[in-house]
Parts: structure tokens; sequence; C-alpha cells
């Protein structure tokens, strides 16, 4: 029997989620096939099995988070995979016995005959009432237009005439006439009077307003929990922020003898290797330049001591969905920019397909990480524990700037080191950085 453990996915992780077996108990696996998918906080990957055989047991269930080197399974090498067992055939149903008709019900008595309803009583004709008296006509009522002078007294014809026109009810107005006889003048102020009463009478009041609507409720937020690689993700970079005092310096780079070299030769490198030629390997190559001289950069701190690293193990972050992933390229310091380009192309799309080795995310001694992909000018990245710094590259775009008191167009990127305090110094950061534009700036080596 072969013992299958849980692997060490990174030099400070101490446990991961298996999150789905690949192969069943009993089934056959070879060598190397994918046999179950694991998620850290460094990588969310597929675990290859370490010998052919039969997968014997399955000893950790889907989900379930275990320390390393845990035996989450055992492989027989001499074993034979196991056929499904068959199916039984469905057993038959069980005779059923004959039904027994139910009895039919008895006959209902026929209902009894219901008697003829009552003929209707016959009214006796009453005496024949006396017809009603005929109404007596009623006098027609004065019409306002019409005054009666029996009422008001004598009126003038021209009296009569502006009550017709102006269909004015006499009975409302006060004479001032002899005798109180309503005279001309009297209409007239009547008229005047109720045209100012309608002027300055108040508005209308205005329709209540309507009620609003009901407001429809918002719908509820939704709620889902983290992923395993994005839990780990949150707790590493609150441990890193926790232990290391960051600081970041950020530093204007010239990178115009480097884009002219680049634009030179990508197509070449496209037709030749099948990849694009990118800034990335050339930042690498400087940041190793500068790590040479400033070992003390490629450290790590343990305690109150400090290591230094013989290595030179370039981390380069990664972007997934979902997540990040810092895969390592080690020795990068005895590999050219061709090479650093290919280690890079190859480690990020094998991050991406979750191909990646359990040895090829953890042991590096410094990070790059590279937002100026996605147009961002700088950042204060977050250091990779146990590394004292991460060097974060802005996009490369032309911009104007002064030389030798003139404006010239150059391709300028901005680039910051963020520095663990505890350990290295602002000064110190600075020439590191120096070192780094130095290099770019002064670009002599041919790519190819």
């Amino acid at each position: 029997m072969i013992d299958v453990v849980m692997p060490q996915m990174g030099e400070s992780i101490v446990e991961g989620t298996l999150t789905k077996w690949l192969k069943k108990a009993g089934e056959r696996v070879e060598r190397d096939e994918a046999l179950f998918e694991i998620s850290t906080d460094k990588v969310d990957t597929e675990i290859p099995s370490p010998s052919a055989g039969v997968l014997a047991e399955v000893l950790v269930e889907e989900g379930k988070t275990v320390a390393i080197n845990t035996v989450v399974a055992r492989v027989d090498e001499k074993g034979e995979a196991k056929a499904a067992p068959a199916s039984k055939p469905a057993a038959a149903p069980a005779p059923q016995p004959d039904a027994v008709p139910a009895p039919e019900p008895a006959a209902a008595p026929p209902p009894a005959p219901v008697p003829p309803p009552p003929a209707p009583a016959v009214k006796q004709p009453a005496a024949a009432a006396a017809p009603p008296p005929a109404p007596s006509p009623q006098p027609p009522e004065p019409s306002q237009a019409e005054p009666v002078e029996e009422d008001l007294g004598p009126l003038s014809p021209l009296v009569r005439k502006m009550a017709r026109e102006y269909n004015l009810d006499l009975h409302q107005m006060k004479g001032t006439g002899a005798g109180g006889r309503i005279t001309k003048q009297d209409v007239e102020a009547y008229i005047a009077a109720q045209a100012e009463r309608s002027v300055t009478a108040p508005p209308p009041p205005e329709p209540a307003a309507l009620p609003l609507p009901p407001r429809a409720e918002a719908p509820a937020a939704r709620v889902e929990p983290m992923t395993i690689m994005r839990s780990r993700i949150a707790e590493h970079m609150v441990m890193s922020k926790r232990t290391s005092a960051h600081v970041t310096t950020v530093h204007r780079i010239d990178m115009t003898q480097v884009a002219r070299i680049r634009e030179r030769n990508k197509g070449v490198v496209k037709e030749r290797y099948g990849y694009s030629l990118t800034f990335l390997p050339f930042v690498a190559v400087a940041a190793i330049e500068a790590l040479r001289a400033f070992p003390i950069v490629n450290a790590s701190i343990e305690g109150s001591n400090i290591i230094y690293h013989n290595e030179i193990n370039l981390g380069i972050a990664v972007a997934l969905e979902g997540g990040l992933i810092v895969p390592v390229i080690r020795r990068a310091d005895e590999v050219n920019v061709l090479g650093l380009q290919r280690a890079i192309v190859d480690l990020s799309s094998r991050a991406r397909s979750r191909q990646l080795k359990p040895d090829e995310v953890h042991g590096g001694t410094f990070s790059i990480t590279n937002f100026g992909s996605y147009g961002s000018l700088f950042g204060t990245p977050v250091i990779n524990q146990p590394q004292v710094a991460i060097l974060g590259v802005g996009v490369v775009e032309k911009a104007p700037v002064v030389i030798d008191d003139a404006i010239a167009i150059r391709s300028i990127s901005l680039m910051g080191l963020t520095f663990d305090h505890r350990l290295i110094d602002g000064a110190l950061a600075d020439q590191f950085m120096q070192k780094v534009k130095s290099v770019l700036e002064n670009w002599s080596e041919q790519v190819l």
C-alpha cells in the first residue's frame, strides 16, 4: 500500500482543504494522474497520484481541512479495479387478491306525494274610489329678468333693461332713490361690487395630493461564504500587515531604451518561441541585479535573526479568478531575459489551469507584482511573508518629460518597493530602487 498525503503547498502553509476527489475508491489510477483537488491560501490545484494502482481507501472526505502530511488515501499497487456491482432486477409486484365488488346500495323509497298548493284567495272588488280633484293651476314664478314692481316699487325702463342684460336679481339691491327706488347708479354700483368680489375671491383649493404608491422593498442582500482560497488569502494578508512594518517608496523609471529593444525583438520572439515578449522579464533582470548588490532585501526574518538566502527565488504574482497566487522561479539569477519570459508564461498558464506542483508555490525569497498590466500607475502591495520586500510595477506609457531643459516624449513607468521597515530602512530601499532604475535606463544586453 502507498500512502497519499496532504502536500505542503507553501513554506508558511500548515494545512489544506481537500475540495474534490477525482477518483473513487476501487477505481484504477495511473502514476501522476490527477487524484484529488486541494485549496490553500497560495494555490488551488490538482494533486497527482504518487503511484499506479487502485485507489483502495479514501480517508478524508471532501470539504475537510487537515494538516500537511496527513494521510488522505491509500493506493494498492497490485490491486485490481473493482467493477461496479450490477443492479438487481426489480422485484415483481406481489399478486393482489381479487377485488370483492361492493354491495349495491338499497333502492331509496319513493318520495311521498306532495299535496297541490291551495288556490289563491280571490279578492272581492272594492267600491270604486272617487277620482282625485284636478290640481288648481299655480301662477308662474316671477323671472329675475322681469322684476315685479309691487315688490320693488317703480322701476325705470333703463333699470329693467340692465337687469335683463346682466341677468341681475334686483331683490339683492338696495335702492337709494326716492322711496327706496332702485336707480341706474344702484345697478352700476352692484355690478362693480360683484366684479371686485370675483377678482379678490380666494382661489379654489388645490386638489389633495394623491398618496404615493408603496415603495417596493429592496431585494435582500446576497450572502455567500468565502471560498477556501479567498479565506486563506484574507488570513495571510492580515497576518502580513500585522507582522511587518510596511513602507513603500516609488521611483519614476525611463523605460525608453527597454521599449526600443522589446519592439525590435518581439516579432522574432513570437515567431520563434510562440510567446510574447513583455516588459516584465526586463524588470526581473533589473531586480535580480539589485538583489545581488543589496542581499539584505533578499533575506527574511526569523524571530530576532536575519536569514540571508543563497539563492534568488523570484515569486511572480498571478491573478486568478477569485484569488491570487505567487509561483516561484527558482534560481532566477541563472536565467536570461528569454528564459525568464518563458518561465513567467509557463507558470502563469499552469496557475490559471490549476496545474502547478506543490514545490512551485513556496520557497520564494523576493516577489514582483505587475499591476501595470491592468493600467495601474502604481500601488502599495502587501509583503509575501516571510519575505521582506515586494516590487510593484506600474504601466509603461509615453509621457512628456524634461531632459536638459527640453521637453521629450519618453516611455515612463512608476515602480514602487514595499519593504519591511523592521529590517530595511528608507535609504537602503531607495538605493535598491536606484540600482533597478540604472539597469533599466541603461540597458545594453541583447535579448537574442
